[in-house]
């Protein structure tokens, strides 16, 4: 394994399967992982739903269950995992209407942002990937899942996030994305300004020339 944090991964996954779920390393985790990057932040997706994994996960953090988010603590560690879903059409620029939990990856994967986020890894880490993401990986290009207008339209906090991704991982900015971009951008003033300062704190110090860049282009 290129990171032995990532043997959390493995222990975690044991006991899903042991109580008959899968486990996924997805977001962030898989793509620095499959990078050679050091993984700090622990993002897995599973079948198993809340009222599932309270049965075997007794002590984890159940506050926000209802979207189908657990967090616990595992050898010092913070780790989220996420119950697959579908989402509904979303009603304030950051919520969907309505979740839905489903089983499979290939059912989950559309909600999410960009294609470089949707790979998921198994157990046997193996990659599922549903939308081209190892390609745009390697060809570094940030891409959004789906009609890139829909994406910003429903959260447009992504465009930060896309301008947070391109300065981190020195990317290309794929051009249908890129023209969403710059005709919704007024939209991210539309956000809770505490969101935004949450999501700019992200940006590391060595990123944050680029990153500001990116902000003064698209009039942001």
């Amino acid at each position: 394994m290129l990171n032995s944090n990532l043997a959390l991964f493995d222990k975690i996954a044991r006991l899903f399967n042991k109580h008959g779920f899968k486990l996924f390393m997805v977001g962030g985790t898989s793509r620095d992982f499959l990078l050679g990057h050091a993984v700090l932040d622990f993002d897995f997706t599973t079948d198993a739903t809340p009222e599932e994994m309270e049965k075997f996960l007794p002590d984890a953090n159940y506050r926000f269950k209802e979207f189908g988010t657990v967090s616990l603590k595992e050898d010092g560690k913070l780790i989220e995992i996420t119950t697959l879903r579908q989402e509904g059409n979303y009603i304030d620029f950051r919520h969907p209407g309505h979740i839905k939990f489903v089983r499979e990856p290939h059912l989950d994967y559309i909600r999410r942002d960009f294609t470089i986020n949707a790979l998921y890894i198994n157990e046997k880490y193996e990659v599922l990937d549903f939308c081209d993401g190892l390609k745009d990986l390697k060809t570094k290009t940030l891409r959004v899942i789906g009609d890139p207008y829909t994406r910003f339209e429903e959260d447009p906090l992504r465009i930060i996030r896309a301008f947070r991704f391109i300065a981190k991982f020195n990317l290309n900015i794929d051009p249908l994305t890129d023209n969403a971009i710059r005709d919704l951008a007024p939209l991210v003033k539309k956000l809770n300004p505490d969101k935004i300062r949450q999501e700019i704190r992200k940006v590391g110090e060595e990123e944050q020339l680029t990153f500001k860049k990116l902000m003064n282009i698209y009039k942001l």
